[in-house]
């Protein structure tokens, strides 16, 4: 792994690539992929959420390390986090130091079904509410447009594809942030898998975030 804790290696020549096969299956018809996928969610939850709390204390600390190099320029900037859910890791921990860096913190809100998500500013103290999933939101707060989205991942492949809960609510926000706005997809390296199968409405993540560093899809 690079100095910076970058991960950009694409190695050719090699069946395998950080313990995941790096050949690329072939493409599945669209019914197909929506099978794949919700096997895939049920498998990689259930693998996450059985990570020893001395693990998952270990690697999100690493995970924070890797974002904070990666976003040192990070100042005055609004940043959207998210509350950790079903063993996602947990960055909250993050917040004194974001907050000296003037920074403004604000949480994913689903305003309503089948719609882009809205994001609210939180600040430590301020009253939560129970939103989807029963996820903490925050009951009051301005809406703000966030230049740095952080998105959870359930799983994840090496274009920086997301596989989410199937929701399809950042898919449907992604478009309406504009090209300036970086999404960083946070996950454990284990979820990643060899492709997400992604299809024409799937947008890929500016990079991944995961313990072992940064994933970035190459230029095109």
């Amino acid at each position: 792994m690079p100095n910076d804790g970058t991960d950009r290696s694409r190695t050719k020549g090699s069946s395998r690539l950080h313990g995941v096969d790096s050949t690329q299956p072939a493409p599945l018809q669209p019914a197909e992929v929506g099978r794949w996928r919700k096997s895939e969610r049920e498998r990689l939850t259930r693998e996450r959420q059985a990570i020893t709390s001395e693990h998952r204390h270990k690697w999100d600390e690493q995970i924070g390390r890797v974002l904070c190099q990666f976003l040192a320029e990070l100042h005055g900037a609004v940043l959207s986090i998210y509350w950790p859910f079903r063993g996602e890791p947990d960055l909250r921990f993050l917040l004194p130091e974001l907050r000296a860096r003037y920074v403004t913190i604000a949480l994913p809100v689903v305003v309503e079904k089948a719609k882009p998500l809205q994001f609210r500013e939180w600040k430590e103290g301020a009253r939560l509410e129970r939103g989807v999933w029963n996820i903490p939101i925050p009951a009051e707060g301005k809406v703000v447009r966030p230049e740095i989205v952080l998105a959870p991942v359930v799983g994840f492949d090496r274009a920086a594809y997301r596989l989410g809960y199937g929701g399809g609510f950042f898919d449907r926000t992604l478009p309406t942030l504009g090209q300036s706005v970086r999404t960083l997809g946070v996950g454990y390296s284990q979820t990643e898998v060899p492709t997400v199968h992604p299809q024409p409405y799937d947008i890929p993540m500016s990079a991944i975030v995961t313990e072992s560093g940064i994933i970035q899809p190459a230029l095109k």
